[in-house]
């Protein structure tokens, strides 16, 4: 790397937190063993090239107390920090192959948890009352939410929980993707998260989303006056090996539903909430006449 370009790259990094995601395992984290393996092995291949911390730093464009941090797992590499690494000390991809484990390992926990069921799943459904639901948001949408959560998120949580969300997205378009269901309230489609601008694109992206063959997007109207969901928002999620779990998410908890009769119940009302819902086809028609009501 050209001294120029190392000027370069030293300025679009900071010392602080935004370099990197502080690693804080809870005591069960089956990526704590990979992050630390890949602080190890940076370490080792930046000794085995002869290079200190800091001229390893000053080559990819990280600070001192980044590649120290990195080294003894107290910080997660960037995937650039991988890439830009593997090649200053010559680890001929052997560092770059751990940029998806350890990218991974940037979301926080209960949201891996949650993607591991949904990419697991052969069909999901969701009641969502008070917001578009993740999977269905724009990420103008998902920063907008993050954005006003209180207390405020650090930069360091909010890159990592929208980088999780946009992640999770994925099970839309993946290669046999699950049924997938969803009922939003009818206030979710009028409440201006984000602005006027961002909510009109987030309704054109549920009409989009809503043509998929596989997705089934339905409106709970506000004058219902039967509504099995009062309760308040559900996910339902039928694995492939034939069982079902339940999901919810509270003020500052979330909770992962797998007695079987408890499952059972959750079924049964978002059956009952979809069954109460305008139709998939009725759904798409009151949100494009949302838009239209916005022009």
């Amino acid at each position: 790397m050209a001294v120029g370009s190392e000027g370069a790259a030293r300025g679009s990094h900071t010392t602080d937190s935004a370099d990197g995601t502080p690693w804080e395992p809870d005591w069960d984290d089956e990526y704590a063993p990979v992050v630390k393996a890949a602080g190890r092995q940076i370490k080792l291949w930046r000794e085995s090239a002869g290079l200190t911390q800091q001229e390893l730093g000053d080559a990819i464009g990280y600070s001192l107390g980044m590649v120290s941090a990195v080294e003894r797992a107290r910080r997660l590499p960037h995937p650039e920090f991988l890439g830009k690494a593997d090649e200053v000390v010559g680890a001929g991809g052997k560092l770059a192959a751990m940029k998806k484990d350890v990218e991974e390992a940037r979301y926080p926990k209960k949201v891996r948890d949650l993607a591991k069921l949904e990419a697991d799943a052969v069909e999901l459904g969701a009641y969502n009352e008070h917001n578009i639901h993740g999977l269905l948001q724009t990420e103008e949408y998902a920063r907008a939410l993050f954005d006003m959560r209180r207390p405020a998120y650090s930069e360091d949580d909010f890159e990592r929980y929208m980088a999780a969300r946009m992640a999770r997205q994925e099970i839309i378009v993946r290669k046999y993707a699950p049924t997938l269901t969803f009922v939003q309230e009818e206030v979710t489609l009028w409440r201006p998260i984000g602005g006027r601008i961002v909510l009109r694109r987030q309704l054109e992206h549920l009409l989009e989303i809503g043509r998929l063959r596989h997705v089934e997007i339905q409106v709970m109207p506000t004058n219902r006056e039967d509504h099995a969901g009062m309760a308040g928002q559900i996910q339902v999620l039928k694995l492939r090996d034939g069982t079902a779990v339940g999901y919810s998410e509270a003020q500052l908890s979330t909770r992962l539903v797998v007695d079987p009769k408890q499952v059972q119940v959750l079924e049964l009302r978002y059956g009952i909430i979809r069954a109460q819902a305008l139709s998939p086809r009725e759904s798409l028609a009151f949100i494009e006449k949302l838009l239209g009501e916005m022009t």
